[in-house]
């Protein structure tokens, strides 16, 4: 099992000279205002903010690396903010409405969305409750079902914060291996329920859904029979579902919570990654029916730690900014087809599976001979900042995750670097 962090990087006064960037012209720049409509002739959001315009952001993925670095690393997309979205934020800020947050207008618009979406019409408000983000809910989630020492078993290569929420809370991990296939390795998960369970004890099973890194996209089948063996060794299932509004539009994300046997589960749901909203902190935990008494034991001062701001603009993307999401989910479609095209043409050896979730890219580079961490060649050489394999636990050694969510011209940009980097 791997714990490993991300590297910090910093810049350096022996870094290459940047490269160029080939990208494509703003056809805003840089708004000066609320984000107008998307004009008719173009409704893709990830097409409308230039380079210049995004280095002048100050979030994460903006200021970690020095400006020849194009960052296409952390969960950031590359759009500007959904117009339902920022103006439900500057009503708020014209009224003064900064206070603390309260109510189920939050949980209600995610149960309409679930609702019209996906079809599951079983997401109660009255078995829902506010957290501050997705991975703060999963530690009070499993804060609920496990005491001190307990075993906590992920898939890996998984989202580098379960090991490390995770290990800081003093629960132990246990890893599953995912199958060749990028799914879920059944055997390999029994055998993990069965190491978890060995000794008596309450263990849990903390479900990324859809899967980070790799984009999959569980299935009926495949949840059901994460259920039917979670009851079977009697471990509590927790499901990080973050990306759910994030699959590709010829595909039919499943909640955990709506197949057979999961009634005892419990779901983290959030508009964040979907609607670009990581700075507006908010989530929802949801109950199944069985676990109902577990969730309104969450102590009260859990509530207080959502933004009101957060809740009120995750509630706006979740009721009015459904058409911005499907043009930003056909704009990932695109960048799907064109990182593949691109590989093909510039990095043959490099393996890639386009998939189904998220608007992330889980790439195997292990032919280029990089060693475990071809990010860091990729940095040094190429000036392209990726997420490095090696921080997502056993099976990530060799592989990198880019972001997708941005433009087809500094996608193209990237690959042209990373091409670069190795010739």
């Amino acid at each position: 099992m791997s714990t490993q962090r991300r590297p910090a990087h910093t810049g350096s006064p022996n870094a290459p000279a940047p490269l160029p960037f080939s990208g494509e012209p703003a056809y805003f720049g840089l708004m000066d205002s609320a984000p107008r409509e998307t004009p008719d002739d173009d409704r893709n959001p990830l097409h409308l903010l230039s380079l210049d315009a995004l280095r002048r952001r100050t979030s994460m993925k903006w200021r970690t690396y020095p400006e020849d670095v194009l960052p296409l690393w952390v969960a950031e997309m590359d759009v500007p903010l959904a117009a339902p979205v920022a103006r439900a934020i500057t009503d708020a800020v014209a009224l003064g409405d900064t206070g603390y947050p309260t109510g189920t207008a939050y949980a209600g618009a995610l149960a309409d969305f679930a609702r019209t979406r996906w079809g599951w019409d079983g997401l109660a408000v009255e078995r829902a409750a506010i957290v501050p983000d997705v991975m703060l809910g999963i530690v009070e989630m499993l804060k609920l079902i496990t005491g001190p020492g307990a075993p906590v078993v992920v898939n890996c290569p998984v989202y580098p914060p379960f090991y490390q929420f995770v290990t800081h809370m003093d629960r132990r991990v246990v890893e599953a291996p995912l199958g060749g296939d990028l799914r879920i390795d059944f055997a390999a998960l029994e055998e993990a329920f069965r190491h978890a369970t060995t000794g008596g004890g309450r263990a849990a099973y903390l479900l990324c859904s859809p899967h980070n890194p790799t984009g999959t996209v569980h299935s009926a089948e495949e949840l059901t029979a994460v259920a039917a063996l979670a009851d079977r060794y009697g471990i509590r299932v927790v499901a990080d579902e973050i990306h759910a509004p994030v699959v590709a539009h010829d595909t039919a994300f499943v909640p955990y919570l709506s197949v057979p046997g999961a009634e005892n589960g419990l779901a983290l749901m959030s508009a964040s990654k979907a609607w670009n909203l990581a700075g507006l902190k908010a989530a929802v935990a949801v109950a199944g029916p069985a676990a109902a008494d577990d969730l309104a034991r969450l102590p009260e001062e859990v509530s207080h730690g959502p933004s009101h701001l957060g809740i009120i603009a995750h509630t706006a993307a979740l009721r009015d900014g459904r058409d911005w999401l499907d043009a930003v989910r056909a704009g990932i479609d695109d960048n799907r087809r064109l990182l593949a095209e691109l590989l093909a043409d510039r990095l043959p050896q490099v393996r890639y599976r386009p998939a189904a979730g998220t608007y992330l890219a889980w790439l195997d580079c292990r032919p280029l001979n990089l060693g475990d961490d071809p990010a860091a060649a990729f940095l040094a050489r190429g000036r392209v900042a990726l997420s490095p394999g090696t921080s997502f636990g056993t099976g990530g050694a060799g592989h990198v995750r880019l972001n997708l969510a941005t433009s087809p011209g500094l996608l193209t940009e990237a690959v042209r670097r990373m091409a670069a980097a190795v010739d």
